[in-house]
C-alpha cells in the first residue's frame, strides 16, 4: 500500500507518459515494424500550477535522433520547478521505409500532440491557458512548422479546435532548407536525399510566415557552427515584415546545442524567455 501510495504521489507531481495515438499511428506502411521509432509524449505536472501557460516541448537531434534528455526532460523539470505544466514529445524521425509520407510523419506527431492537450489537458490536471512549443534545433524546425503550417491539418478532423500554438519558443532553429544556410543532415533526412524545389519552399518555414502566425522568441549564438544564427535572421526578419511580437537572444558564444545553460557566455535566456512571454501577454 505504501508503495502504491508514493508512486501516485510520483505521477501527481512528476512525469507520465500519456497516450496520445488512441486510434492508432498515422502514416505507416502496412505491415512495418517500426522498431524503437514509436511517438510518445510524456507530462510533466507541477505540484502546483500557478501558471496557466503550457509547453509542449520538442527536442532537436538533426532528424536522425531526438535529444530527450538535455532538449527534452531536463527543460520540462525546469518549468515544473517554477510552476509550469509541460509535454515532452518523442516525434518520429522520418524514415522511407516505415512511412507513406515522412516528410509530414513528425508535423503529424505534434499535430497530434497539440490536439491531445487541448482536448486532454484538464483531465491530465492540467489548465492549459496559452499553450504554446518550445522546440531546439531540429526541433526548432518542426515547431517553426507547426507555427506556420496550422490551416492544414495532416491529422484529419479533430475534436480539439485550432492546431495553432499560442507563441512559439525556438532555440538555435533549423528554419530554412535553403543551401548554405540550413542544416543539410535535417534537410536530407527530412525531405532528401533528392530535393524537390516544391519541398524546399514548403519546408522553409521563413517562407511560410502569415500574419496569424504566433508571436515568437528566439534564441541563438553567433558562432553556431551546426546550425547558423541566418536561421533565426531569417525568421525575424519575416515575422517583422508582418507585425508579429519577437524577440531575438544573441549569444556570440555558445555554438549549437547548448540547450538550458550556454557554458561559453553568462546570461539565461531561459529567465528572460518567460520574462518576455509574461509581457506579452500582459500586453494582449
Amino acid at each position: 500500500m505504501f508503495i502504491f501510495f508514493m508512486m501516485m504521489i510520483e505521477l501527481g507531481i512528476g512525469q507520465e507518459k500519456v497516450e496520445f495515438y488512441p486510434e492508432g499511428i498515422l502514416n505507416v506502411q502496412e505491415g512495418v515494424d517500426l522498431g524503437d521509432n514509436i511517438p510518445a509524449l510524456y507530462c510533466y505536472r507541477p505540484e502546483k500550477q500557478i501558471q496557466t501557460k503550457v509547453f509542449l516541448i520538442i527536442p532537436g537531434g538533426g532528424y536522425s535522433r531526438v535529444a530527450m534528455g538535455h532538449e527534452g526532460h531536463d527543460v520540462a523539470k525546469r518549468l515544473q520547478g517554477l510552476g509550469y505544466a509541460s509535454y515532452v514529445l518523442r516525434y518520429r524521425l522520418p524514415v522511407d521505409s516505415q512511412m507513406l509520407d515522412k516528410r509530414i510523419a513528425p508535423l503529424q506527431d505534434a499535430q497530434t500532440a497539440i490536439a491531445y492537450i487541448r482536448k486532454n489537458g484538464k483531465a491530465d490536471g492540467i489548465d492549459v491557458g496559452q499553450l504554446g512549443v518550445l522546440g531546439f534545433s531540429a526541433g526548432g524546425h518542426l515547431a517553426s512548422t507547426l507555427s506556420t503550417h496550422f490551416d492544414t491539418s495532416y491529422i484529419g478532423e479533430t475534436e480539439a479546435g485550432s492546431l495553432r500554438p499560442d507563441f512559439s519558443v525556438l532555440v538555435y532553429p533549423v528554419i530554412t532548407m535553403l543551401d548554405g544556410i540550413t542544416h543539410q543532415g535535417s534537410k536530407k533526412n527530412l525531405i532528401g536525399p533528392v530535393f524537390k524545389d516544391s519541398d524546399v519552399m514548403r519546408f522553409s518555414n521563413e517562407k511560410q510566415v502569415s500574419p496569424y502566425t504566433p508571436l515568437t522568441y528566439l534564441v541563438h549564438a553567433e558562432d553556431d557552427g551546426g546550425v547558423p544564427i541566418a536561421n533565426s535572421l531569417l525568421y525575424q526578419e519575416a515575422l517583422n515584415r508582418y507585425g508579429i511580437p519577437n524577440e531575438l537572444y544573441r549569444y556570440q558564444l555558445g555554438d549549437h546545442g547548448f540547450g538550458l545553460f550556454n557554458k561559453k557566455e553568462d546570461g539565461d535566456w531561459f529567465a528572460a524567455m518567460l520574462a518576455w512571454l509574461d509581457r506579452q501577454f500582459l500586453l494582449l
